[in-house]
């Protein structure tokens, strides 16, 4: 997908303004900076960075609950999706807080220096998910990091009692899925992914140890 197609899909599909347009400019900008020296994402996505990481991420944000008040992003590296759904967050005037959960700390330098430039509703947390601290949340987000159950491990202490998890998948979702089920009942739905033909948004919820 090309860059110019991104942004299209970005103002005309998910219609987001060009003023949120200027703040996700602002995290592309920065993340360019800073990943010449922290290996914020991996430097052969640089030059498609709208359609790989930013649309990718952007897309989730139409998956939000009515009534959102708490998302929790887990491994959040470069910032996706947690940077990109506070962004679009704040254009809807939400005051949704935004946690974002990554153990490395100059990673977290970054993620609070687009924080501040962009004047978006996060928190970041230097940790490792598995001593994060509890946080009730209606949405739990992850990408590109871990395998469906193990994603499920992660998430619990972050579910409430009505919240669901939204996880970006590629090719291997269906088979990552069947296996969760070994060790985990729950209900799903995924929706094609608007940036990657082979990708989807996993939506679950009802999560409980099998």
């Amino acid at each position: 997908m090309q860059e110019l197609q991104a942004k299209d899909i970005l103002l005309n599909q998910l219609n987001v303004s060009r003023e949120t347009m200027d703040n996700l400019q602002t995290l592309v900008s920065l993340l360019k900076k800073w990943n010449k020296t922290i290996n914020l994402v991996g430097k052969s996505t640089i030059e498609q960075i709208w359609a790989r990481h930013i649309l990718d991420s952007a897309q989730m944000w139409q998956h939000r609950p009515h009534n959102l008040e708490t998302w929790v992003d887990l491994g959040s590296g470069g910032g996706f999706p947690g940077l990109v759904v506070a962004i679009l967050a704040k254009a809807d005037a939400s005051s949704a807080v935004f946690h974002l959960i990554e153990s490395d700390a100059r990673k977290c330098a970054f993620l609070r220096n687009v924080s501040r430039e962009t004047s978006i509703n996060t928190k970041i947390h230097i940790c490792r998910i598995e001593s994060a601290e509890s946080i009730s949340a209606d949405v739990v987000s992850a990408r590109a990091l871990a395998s469906v159950d193990v994603l499920f491990d992660y998430s619990q202490k972050f579910l409430s009692k009505n919240a669901y998890c939204l996880f970006l998948k590629g090719q291997s979702c269906a088979t990552e899925v069947k296996n969760a089920r070994d060790s985990w009942q729950f209900k799903f739905e995924t929706t094609k992914s608007l940036s990657n033909s082979h990708g989807v948004i996993l939506k679950a919820w009802n999560i409980k140890r099998a």
